[in-house]
């Protein structure tokens, strides 16, 4: 497949190239817009960061998330509302959209037009500041603060070029972004560690480099009202880890911690679970020892709610485990100073062209 890949990077830099020299155009904006996106494709824990900015930014400023809403069965622009589903906007805004109601979510495709429409839409003028979910390689939009994530266990500088690895772009594209967060890290990386990663990811004076994992709250039932936290499991206890996402490796390290009795069942990155599906995961339930529960990630729990094939017994043994990034090196403060930083500065800038014009 390299020859293959050899192609698309040419073609790749190619148009990375008319953008540098402006024969293809990129538009910016008066408001603070922030990029959240990586150079490969998935698995880089894009959602858990957008939901940290918007964390950090919701009690002061009116904030949207316009994200492409991939597998959507809508087209064009879509502004979610209180009753819209995961299959008009995407499951990743759907989730945002839950958990935070007060917030602007949107979808479109073409990102500089859903801008647009989040701008001057009557029911979404009021807009302060805007994060784009995976709009790295969208370079129509010019963001004013770009970070760009690569996942600790396939690290962008490793990767070689699409179809014989996951790159969308060369890992030369990282000189664009403001912020460099390598995700997915263990908790207890050593020092020595970061220092092997800082100097293999060669980045200019300007940019940041900083290192992110995982933190879990609460095991919530996917259909029932049961808690538990990740402590209640007992060694002997059976988990199927259930997961249709990019990269589960660190999700199944950690869970690894309290129990080594880990049944793996993967599915493609936003799989619609199906009849068969459900068939899968209840031979594979019924077949591990008891104790047993399956253990899935928010984002899976919202769309295994939407496959009528589950059993009842199987379904009261679904939790679902929330995941909240917490930056490491205690460096979290020069992330949030960066991120408000940013945000003041424009838009003072685009309150004094507004009174000027």
């Amino acid at each position: 497949m390299l020859p293959l890949s050899w192609i698309y990077g040419a073609v790749t830099a190619t148009r990375n190239w008319l953008f540098d020299i402006e024969v293809l155009k990129s538009e910016s904006y008066p408001i603070p817009v922030i990029c959240v996106g990586n150079i490969t494709v998935g698995g880089t824990g894009k959602t858990p960061h957008v939901e940290y900015l918007i964390r950090l930014l919701k009690d002061q400023y009116k904030i949207a998330v316009l994200s492409r809403g991939y597998k959507r069965k809508s087209r064009g622009y879509k502004l979610a509302q209180a009753d819209s589903t995961m299959r008009e906007i995407g499951d990743e805004p759907w989730q945002i959209k839950q958990k935070f109601p007060d917030i602007y979510v949107a979808v479109d495709g073409n990102r500089r037009r859903g801008i647009e429409h989040l701008l001057h839409d009557e029911s979404t003028r009021d807009v302060e500041v805007i994060l784009l979910d995976d709009a790295f390689q969208h370079r129509y939009v010019k963001p004013g603060l770009s970070i760009m994530l690569t996942d600790y266990h396939r690290m962008m500088n490793e990767d070689v070029m699409l179809p014989a690895g996951r790159l969308r772009e060369s890992a030369k594209g990282c000189k664009r972004a403001n912020i460099v967060i390598v995700t997915k890290c263990p908790a207890d990386m050593t020092p020595m560690s970061f220092r092997v990663i800082q100097s293999s990811i060669k980045l200019r004076p300007y940019q940041k480099l900083l290192f992110s994992t995982f933190e879990y709250g609460e095991l919530q039932g996917v259909f029932t009202d049961k808690k538990r936290t990740l402590k209640s499991i007992e060694t002997e206890e059976h988990v199927m880890l259930l997961t249709g996402i990019a990269s589960p490796e660190q999700m199944r390290m950690d869970i690894s911690r309290y129990t080594r009795r880990i049944t793996p069942v993967s599915f493609p990155d936003h799989h619609f679970f199906t009849k068969a599906d459900a068939e899968q995961i209840e031979k594979t339930y019924y077949e591990m020892p008891s104790p047993r529960l399956i253990i899935t990630t928010e984002k899976d729990a919202t769309r295994l709610r939407l496959c009528p094939y589950l059993s009842e017994p199987v379904k009261k043994c679904i939790y679902a485990l929330p995941i909240e990034v917490k930056i490491m090196r205690d460096e979290q403060d020069t992330l949030n100073e960066e991120i408000i930083g940013y945000v003041r500065k424009d838009s003072r800038n685009s309150n004094l062209a507004e009174s000027k014009n």
